[in-house]
C-alpha cells in the first residue's frame, strides 16, 4: 500500500479528495490530535483539493455542541478559547473550507451527537448515511458502517434508540455533567458486553453488505477497525477505512498511523482542476497509509 505522503510529494495536483474515519480525538489523546492537525496542514498544501470526508467517529465522544460552544456562548476569555484543544482544529479546517476546499461530516456511533451548529464554526456541512460519491463512471455508497454489523442484535437495537430524535432531545436537554455520567456509564458496559463478543460479530454481515451495495458499484466504510479491499460481489468491492492508532508509544519516536482514502485525477487535466467538477472519466480511488510521527 502506498504511503499518502509519497503520494502528496510526488502527484500534489492529482488529490482531488480525501477521506478519513474513526480519528477517535480527545483532550485524552493528544497525539491523534497532532496527527489530525498534521494531515490538515497537508490538506492544505495540495492545490487541487476539493472535499475533505470525515466518515464518522471524528470525536472519541461527543455529548452536544455546547462542550465547545458554550465558551462561545458565555464569552470566555480569548485565552480560554485559544487554550481549548478544538480550537487549533476549527481554525485549520476553516482556513481549509477558505481555500475552496468543502468539509463533509457523517455521525459515527461515538458522536452522533455531533451537530450542525459545530460544523458552521468551520463551514463544513453535515451529511446523512448513505452518502454517494461518484468517482470516475463508478458510484461509491459511503457510511460509517456500523449498520452493517447486523449480527451484532444488542448493538444494532442501541443504535436504533440513539439515532432516535426523541431520544437525542432527552440527552442534549441534559447538563453536560449528567451526560457525561450517562456516557461513562454506556462505555463500561460497552466494554463489557464487546469482551465476550466473538469478532465476527463485531464485523459486517455479508448480507447485509450484498444488499447495501445493490444499487452502487462499491462501498466504503470504515467502523471495524479492519482496513481492507474485500471482494463483495463478482465485480464490486468493499473498501475499509483504518482507525488512527498511536504505535510504539514506550519507544523514542511514537507514531499515529491509519489508512485512508483518496480520489485522484490526472495531472494533465488541467481545466478540470480547475473546475467544480468531481466525477471526470479519469478520477480513481485508492487506500493510503498515512503516517505521522510524535515530536
Amino acid at each position: 500500500m502506498q504511503t499518502f505522503n509519497y503520494l502528496i510529494t510526488t502527484r500534489p495536483h492529482q488529490v482531488r479528495q480525501v477521506l478519513i474515519s474513526d480519528l477517535h480525538l480527545s483532550p485524552q489523546e493528544p497525539a491523534l490530535v497532532q496527527a489530525f492537525l498534521a494531515l490538515l496542514d497537508d490538506c492544505l498544501a495540495l492545490p487541487a483539493l476539493k472535499r475533505l470526508f470525515i466518515l464518522g467517529d471524528w470525536f472519541e465522544i461527543w455529548l452536544g455542541d455546547d462542550m465547545y460552544l458554550s465558551l462561545l456562548k458565555e464569552k470566555r476569555s480569548e485565552d480560554e478559547q485559544m487554550a481549548h484543544w478544538l480550537t487549533p482544529l476549527i481554525a485549520k479546517l476553516k482556513q481549509l473550507r477558505i481555500n475552496g476546499c468543502e468539509i463533509l461530516v457523517m455521525h459515527g456511533n461515538r458522536d452522533f451527537l455531533l451537530g450542525q451548529p459545530f460544523c458552521n464554526l468551520f463551514g463544513g456541512e453535515l451529511i446523512s448515511e448513505p452518502y454517494t460519491l461518484t468517482v470516475g463512471q463508478q458510484n461509491y455508497r459511503l457510511e460509517h458502517g456500523d449498520a452493517l454489523c447486523t449480527d451484532d442484535k444488542k448493538y444494532q437495537l442501541f443504535r436504533k434508540i440513539m439515532r432516535n430524535r426523541l431520544t437525542q432531545w432527552y440527552l442534549l436537554n441534559k447538563s453536560l455533567e449528567k451526560r457525561l455520567a450517562i456516557a461513562d456509564n454506556m462505555r463500561k458496559r460497552s466494554q463489557q458486553n464487546n469482551a465476550n463478543k466473538a469478532a465476527y460479530i463485531m464485523d459486517v454481515n455479508d448480507e447485509a453488505v450484498r444488499q447495501a451495495i445493490t444499487t452502487s458499484d462499491a462501498l466504503l466504510h470504515g467502523h471495524t477497525h479492519r482496513p481492507d479491499i474485500h471482494q463483495a460481489t463478482a465485480d464490486k468491492k468493499r473498501y475499509v477505512l483504518g482507525d488512527w492508532r498511536l504505535l510504539d508509544k514506550d519507544t523514542r519516536q511514537p507514531k499515529v498511523s491509519a489508512v485512508i482514502g483518496a480520489v485522484t485525477d490526472d495531472q494533465h487535466s488541467n481545466d478540470r482542476l480547475n473546475s467544480n467538477n468531481l466525477s471526470s472519466d479519469d478520477a480513481e480511488f485508492g487506500l493510503f497509509e498515512f503516517e505521522f510521527f510524535i515530536r
